[in-house]
């Protein structure tokens, strides 16, 4: 999963200018909140996902390449990640992370490239 991570997948459904702001994401097994923004950047697409209540309104990037299906008739987003995966997931909004990091973006790739950690 580490090439291409960074980019939607081509059976993803997503044509680029989309506008996914209020979509809601599915995780491989539940629901996890709606998309807050995102981008569509050549090798460097993502999703930020407002997680509300689930995990105490926290903030996630989540790579593009995550994406299996973009679905616009119901406004939904789904991930081939867990939620668990998620949740452990680096966060952006603390110790002065930004998704645009370096640090942040191999920490991003390596999380999601390893789900066993």
């Amino acid at each position: 999963m580490g090439t291409g991570i960074w980019d939607y997948g081509h059976r993803a459904g997503y044509a680029p200018g989309t506008d996914l702001v209020g979509y809601k994401v599915e995780a491989a097994d539940g629901s996890i909140g709606k998309v807050d923004r995102h981008t569509d950047d050549v090798a460097r697409s993502y999703l930020v996902v407002d997680t509300g209540p689930w995990i105490f309104g926290r903030k996630v990037v989540i790579p593009a390449g995550l994406v299996t299906r973009v679905d616009t008739e119901h406004e939904t987003v789904h991930l081939t990640c867990t939620r668990d995966q998620v949740k452990d997931s680096p966060d952006y909004e603390t110790n002065g992370r930004h998704e645009d990091e370096p640090a942040f973006v191999r920490l991003t790739e390596t999380h999601y490239s390893n789900p066993h950690m």
